[in-house]
């Protein structure tokens, strides 16, 4: 997933007001509003106010001062909403949709999913507006200010073994990109073993995390984030190159949206996963394979391994040709990079 650094980030919070983060950000979709106003409205000071938006700003979100006093949304976008959520949802989805719960500001909903039973059948959803801890890959975060992206994990059950899960992440970002480019997203590119590029920058990645024995039933909690409006001020402790939607294609987008078209995706794509395995994915990761016939630099722990990708084999495996031949690597805590001599 789109990362910082491994240290843990600590949100200020500048006031004890009456008035929570989610009420501020509605009144301010509204349109620009004056301190005065804000603070007659939620029944605060004006320094109060002003603490409440500095704190927002902390957490990523744009908010200008305008020249008659007045605060405005840079980028207005409306707040992520179940109902708007389930509005775009087909009838197959909706049929397996066993929970959606929306949030406006947790730590991680991977890890409310983690810490929530997985349903028997279909699929359980957490979404959040912003995240203080989101999770990445190898213990990073995710970077999650409001109004910017999407934050989603998913709940499902496979009948099947966790040896029979073989491929499930990269199968997963392959379902991503299909829903993207159904919504005209085009440029989209895979990074090994389940990062999205746009343009040839990371703008999604995904979470993958199985629970299971060995004989099945398998538990998979797959949580994703995709970066639709982040600001470059938001992400500039990002490490690595990034993108997000808009960037490329302007907006105004609808996130909740997006969002319901990725679960139509997913739901679809589950159970193609389940009759068929990777090999039903094959042909469209193969065809977007970004890594594809580029020299890269692979790093586990204290090694640094560096050859030629040739692409994966049938379970997923990333091929690199390096001085000791073709070498396969699975996933785990692997770190893969373009090398630029």
């Amino acid at each position: 997933m789109n990362c910082v650094s491994k240290k843990p980030v600590s949100w200020v919070v500048y006031c004890s007001a009456p008035v929570d983060n989610a009420a501020l950000i509605s009144a301010l979709l509204q349109g620009p509003q004056t301190g005065v106003a804000l603070a007659a409205q939620f029944g605060i000071t004006r320094a109060a106010v002003w603490k409440r938006i500095q704190h927002l700003r902390n957490r990523g979100l744009q908010i200008a001062l305008l020249a008659n006093r007045a605060y405005a949304l840079v980028k207005p976008t409306p707040l992520m909403s179940a109902q708007d959520i389930r509005n775009s949802l087909n009838a197959q989805t909706t049929a397996q949709l066993r929970a959606l719960q929306v949030e406006f500001d947790v730590p991680s909903t991977q890890a409310l999913a983690m810490a929530a039973p997985t349903p028997d059948t279909g699929m359980a959803v957490w979404v959040a507006e912003t995240q203080s801890q989101g999770q990445g890959r190898r213990g990073k975060q995710w970077c999650s200010p409001p109004l910017a992206n999407i934050y989603c994990s998913i709940n499902r059950r496979f009948p099947i073994s966790v040896a029979a899960m073989n491929g499930f992440s990269l199968a997963c970002a392959v379902i991503l990109v299909r829903s993207l480019r159904a919504q005209g997203i085009e440029g989209l590119s895979l990074k090994w073993p389940n990062d999205i590029w746009l343009e040839g920058k990371k703008c999604a990645g995904l979470l993958i995390q199985l629970r299971g024995e060995s004989g099945g039933p398998c538990d998979a909690t797959v949580g994703f984030g995709l970066n639709v409006s982040l600001s470059l001020e938001a992400g500039s402790a990002i490490d690595q190159a990034w993108t997000a939607i808009d960037r490329h294609y302007p907006g105004p987008w609808d996130r909740n949206r997006i969002l319901a078209e990725a679960l139509n995706a997913f739901q679809a794509g589950f159970e193609e996963f389940e009759r068929e395995g990777l090999a039903a994915f094959l042909q469209d990761w193969q065809a977007s394979d970004g890594l594809f016939g580029q020299m890269l630099v692979l790093e586990d722990g204290q090694r640094r391994i560096e050859g030629l990708s040739h692409g994966i084999d049938h379970d997923g495996a990333l091929l690199l040709e390096t001085a000791q031949g073709v070498q396969r690597f699975h996933s785990g805590e692997l770190s893969v990079k373009l090398n630029h001599g």
